[in-house]
């Protein structure tokens, strides 16, 4: 594929993964997301790790659509709540007949950890991601995580989920109040598609010769 642009589906509807994706990604993929295709049954996400569910995801939305389908699995791990939320991080408030959405995990979470001291609130962020072929066999994967630890109220407007409880002591901030150049090089995502992306020079699905 040297020398031409590689058709990715960036296998979200998640607006937040998919700016950050695009963000991030370089000029030799063209993406195309879940948003662009109409009448696609959503994958169950059954898997009960990262890695798993973005198999799951990258597999069916190849296979459904005839694209190289990239999946994207990630959450909140939280030392103090034994790496709960984990692969429900999304869907935490809901599984929890608190609400939904962003605005009410967060809410969730910080109930959660009310009582729970500073030196012990301790979490990473981890991303897997799985690449599939057209045929929805998984040619690569990839992961990464970012440590930090949740404070007691949000801080920053920027970035989506769990970033405005999520602080990085080495830089004083949390990934919320990060811009985006900054955030992709330490993010969990970031460094999860460099990684994947030099899997995929060394595969030949990329130029060598660009990032």
């Amino acid at each position: 594929m040297t020398g031409d642009a590689l058709q990715l589906l960036i296998a979200s509807t998640n607006p937040g993964k998919i700016r950050e994706f695009r963000q991030i990604g370089g000029g030799q993929i063209t993406f195309s997301d879940l948003t662009q295709h109409q009448g696609i049954t959503p994958v169950e996400e059954t898997g009960q790790t990262f890695l798993a569910n973005a198999c799951l995801k990258a597999s069916a939305y190849a296979r459904a659509l005839g694209l190289w389908a990239l999946a994207d699995d990630s959450g909140l791990v939280v030392d103090a709540l034994e790496g709960k939320p984990g692969v429900h991080s999304a869907r935490w408030a809901a599984m929890n007949g608190a609400g939904i959405g962003d605005a009410d995990n967060n809410a969730l979470l910080l109930r959660q950890l009310a009582q729970v001291a500073d030196e012990r609130r301790t979490a990473r962020f981890v991303c897997a991601l799985a690449l599939a072929d057209p045929r929805g066999r998984i040619i690569l994967t990839a992961a990464d995580s970012v440590q930090g630890r949740i404070i007691h109220e949000p801080i920053g407007e920027n970035g989506f989920g769990y970033d405005p409880l999520f602080f990085i002591d080495s830089l004083g901030k949390t990934t919320a109040q990060l811009a985006a150049e900054q955030k992709h090089r330490i993010s969990h995502r970031g460094k999860a598609l460099r990684r994947l992306a030099g899997l995929m020079h060394r595969r030949g699905l990329l130029d060598a010769t660009e990032s």
